[in-house]
């Protein structure tokens, strides 16, 4: 009998799976498009094609649903990051400009209508505070691998996460205006900057 439940168990368990990331991709793109005010655990729910109850039955919360979205999709950025480099340190320039690609897609305006939300929600603002927290150093940690960067070095860390914050900066300008040629010309010459910061 042991034999059959394990059968019958791994399927379940697959389609749960399965029922749990469509969840969290639906809450992501909901919170980019719609925002907060607009992404409740039934528009996530019908998005994913799933019934209020599942969803419920994964995600409890309303911010349960969306902090544990952006964590996932903050790990499949990372992932996706080290695969477009996977010896590790790479070429810098090709490395800044990734990086600042992390914050012009659906993810960053997802995370960026969290993070407006959190400032007035209370049962949102620690949960949120901690996961920035905790993506914002494994991005940092990710970046120093890429760009072979010694932090012992004087100033090399503050370099690192200068370029991070103005990753986040221009990630910020690109949701009101497709400023890619601007963009770009930044990139080279942080690139250039950062190359000369770091030998």
């Amino acid at each position: 009998m042991g034999g059959v439940n394990t059968v019958e168990r791994g399927p379940k368990q697959d389609r749960s799976r399965a029922t749990r990331q469509r969840l969290l991709e639906a809450a992501v793109a909901c919170l980019a498009e719609h925002g907060w005010a607009g992404s409740t655990v039934s528009v996530v729910a019908e998005h994913a094609g799933v019934s209020r109850g599942a969803a419920q039955h994964h995600f409890p919360t309303r911010e349960d649903l969306f902090t544990a979205a952006v964590e996932y999709v903050a790990e499949e950025r990372s992932t996706a990051l080290r695969a477009l480099f996977p010896e590790g340190t790479a070429d810098r320039r090709a490395v800044v400009a990734a990086l600042v690609d992390l914050y012009t897609g659906p993810l960053f305006r997802a995370a960026l209508h969290l993070w407006v939300a959190a400032c007035d929600e209370d049962r949102l603002r620690p949960r949120v505070t901690e996961l920035e927290a905790r993506v914002g150093r494994e991005t940092h940690r990710i970046a120093v691998e890429l760009l072979g960067a010694d932090e012992s070095r004087p100033g090399v860390r503050e370099t690192v996460q200068g370029l991070l914050d103005l990753a986040r900066g221009l990630g910020l300008a690109h949701l009101l205006t497709d400023d890619g040629a601007r963009r770009e010309r930044v990139v080279a010459q942080w690139a250039t900057l950062v190359a000369e910061a770091l030998d």
